[in-house]
């Protein structure tokens, strides 16, 4: 007596499984914010880390280091030739001290070798959201929060 072979043959598997990817890729799109969203908040992310890094170096090196930004270029720059960019769709605003400001229109955010820093903000926004990166001065703590979009 010969018995019928039973399961799942690999090519329905494989068909499967790139439909769950498929479905999982839309619907992380679309409840995350779709594309931009996720530059949003990944430039926000990196930016932060990067104020981060900056404190760090201060306080382990016992020299003030300068984060750099320029809005109106959408990149920024911090110690030891790290930088980049923020894609164009994305808006940037910066409000920080205007005595470390290197440039017209470019902004900074200082840290010393205590850990203080001159502090500042940083709010990357497309048309639904926003993320705000705080930096405060007494203390130099990295504070990245989302926020409504300003009108």
């Amino acid at each position: 007596m010969k018995r019928a072979q039973t399961g799942v043959s690999l090519l329905e598997m494989l068909l499967v499984i790139a439909l769950i990817a498929g479905i999982s890729v839309l619907a992380a799109a679309t409840l995350g914010g779709g594309w931009r969203g996720m530059q949003l908040r990944s430039s926000a992310k990196q930016i932060a880390a990067q104020l981060r890094y900056t404190r760090t170096l201060a306080l382990s090196t016992g020299q003030p280091q300068r984060f750099v930004i320029d809005p109106q270029g959408h990149r920024w720059q911090a110690p030891n030739n790290r930088s980049g960019e923020i894609p164009a769709a994305l808006g940037v605003r910066f409000i920080g001290a205007r005595e470390v400001q290197p440039t017209q229109g470019e902004g900074a955010i200082q840290f010393f070798n205590d850990g203080a820093a001159t502090g500042g903000r940083i709010e990357l926004s497309d048309e639904r959201a926003a993320w705000r990166i705080d930096v405060a001065w007494m203390t130099g703590e990295v504070r990245l929060k989302r926020v409504e979009a300003a009108p």
